[in-house]
């Protein structure tokens, strides 16, 4: 049987601003979801927040894009927006749905979503990755690090069956085009293209016999609505073991800790810092940037779990990091390299600040 996972984020509004998503969305989130699970639409799901972000997990047969699938994560932003979000006042209520009407998908109207259709292995470990306060090219470096690092992943070198390598697709979320590259052999290529975190995103990770090992949400806010509206927040799905990273590699990137773009007003860098559920709650600078990674086992498609893999002590030090790698690039303030470039920031207020002062240069 073949089993469709659908991760489908969104910030509909959020507890003392940019902050952690209120406990009645979640719970008003999971009402719906039951009922369709009720009504045969959904095999399982799970609903959990990253920051200020909603997230929901489903687990279906209707493969991926699915109008129904999409339609119902739809309703829920909507219903939570309505219901929750407006009448108690909660900031930014409805930031991420860019239409009031859906149109068959929500990929471009707002949400993220990372979807994956799978053939569920003998054991079929995965992990769910979704971050605040940041995009999509977070994932970027850690992606690679998973799939093509043998520093990070020993699996590359000892397990005969990664020894072939990882295929990445990129988007170029500007023309809106992918590009397949093989790694090892074209690992220099690849580099060269997703150090450009704002325009080539790792989109899909395929094992070099074709199994879909990892796909990551692609979506800009910005590029789609032409200006800030909140930054991406990004979800991934990474399936792990018998012949894919274990799951401590894949878990591995995060404990070093790297800079991105996002946190205060989207227009800043800073480290991702590895979190449990507990500590997704974003509050020194907006900040700093949050991933929180859930693992679950699929059963026929039943969501097992999820164990909450960055709540582990190990990952303490990660944050320490984090931390005092905030502190650094925060003593630079509304100065390079703390505050992103031009290209990013013309999204922004900065537009109409530089537009009232161009006619007084000379």
């Amino acid at each position: 049987m073949k089993v469709t996972i659908s991760v489908i984020k969104a910030d509909v509004g959020s507890l003392a601003g940019h902050h952690i998503v209120y406990q009645e969305q979640i719970d008003l989130a999971k009402k719906i979801l039951q009922e369709a699970k009720d009504e045969g639409l959904l095999i399982d799901y799970y609903v959990f927040n990253a920051g200020d972000d909603l997230e929901l997990v489903m687990t279906h047969t209707r493969g991926e894009a699915d109008p129904k699938i999409h339609g119902l994560a739809w309703n829920v932003f909507k219903e939570v927006t309505e219901k929750v979000s407006r009448p108690r006042k909660l900031y930014a209520a409805g930031q991420d749905l860019l239409s009031e009407a859906f149109s068959g998908n929500v990929k471009g109207m707002g949400p993220g979503v990372a979807e994956m259709e799978i053939e569920e292995r003998r054991s079929e470990p995965i992990i769910v990755f979704a971050a605040d306060k940041t995009e999509p090219g977070a994932w970027n470096l850690p992606l690679y690090r998973m799939f093509a690092d043998p520093w990070n992943t020993a699996g590359l070198v000892i397990d005969p069956s990664l020894h072939q390598g990882f295929v990445f697709r990129v988007m170029d979320v500007v023309e809106g085009k992918v590009i397949d590259l093989k790694t090892p052999e074209e690992a220099y290529d690849l580099l060269a293209l997703i150090g450009t975190t704002g325009r080539y995103i790792v989109e899909r990770v395929y094992r070099a016999d074709g199994l879909l090992a990892a796909v990551a949400s692609v979506t800009r806010l910005s590029l789609i609505a032409g200006r800030y509206v909140g930054k991406d927040d990004p979800v991934c799905i990474v399936r792990c073991q018998h012949g894919l990273p274990a799951v401590g590699e894949a878990l591995a990137p995060f404990f070093t800790p790297h800079f991105v773009a996002g946190w205060m007003r989207g227009s800043h860098y800073g480290p991702l810092m590895p979190v449990g559920l507990k500590d997704s709650r974003c509050s020194f600078f907006d900040g700093p940037p949050r991933v929180v990674a859930l693992g679950f086992q699929l059963a026929e498609g039943r969501l097992i779990g999820p164990a909450d893999l960055f709540e582990d002590v190990a990952f303490d030090h990660s944050r320490r990091v984090a931390l005092q790698m905030a502190e650094l690039i925060r003593r630079n303030g509304p100065i390079a390299p703390a505050i992103l470039g031009p290209e990013e920031l013309e999204y922004t207020g900065i537009k109409e600040t530089l537009q009232r002062l161009a006619s007084r240069f000379r």
